[in-house]
């Protein structure tokens, strides 16, 4: 499954990634943000469950702002594991 995030309040405005049939994160991607930080991001995340990396990520800030990319993807990650098991049921 393929998921395309809107972010909010933070530099990058998308993340992409893909959910396998074990929710398994694949081919993450970020447009904007800082590049290094989010490559290397995606590089952690890849292949891991996506409910346990939304668990490690979530609450993450960036300097004065209440979220952070990888909030974001913590914030993408439970929505699509809420989307992907309606989908299933």
């Amino acid at each position: 499954m393929h998921i395309d995030y809107k972010t909010r309040g933070v530099c990058s405005s998308w993340i992409h990634f893909d959910l396998d049939d074990q929710q398994c994160i694949t081919n993450v991607s970020f447009d904007g943000g800082c590049n290094g930080n989010l490559k290397a991001i995606s590089k952690l995340v890849e292949g891991q469950p996506a409910s346990r990396i939304a668990e490690i990520l979530e609450g993450n800030t960036c300097g004065f702002r209440p979220t952070s990319c990888a909030d974001q993807l913590s914030r993408a990650l439970k929505e699509a594991v809420k989307n992907y098991t309606q989908e299933v049921s």
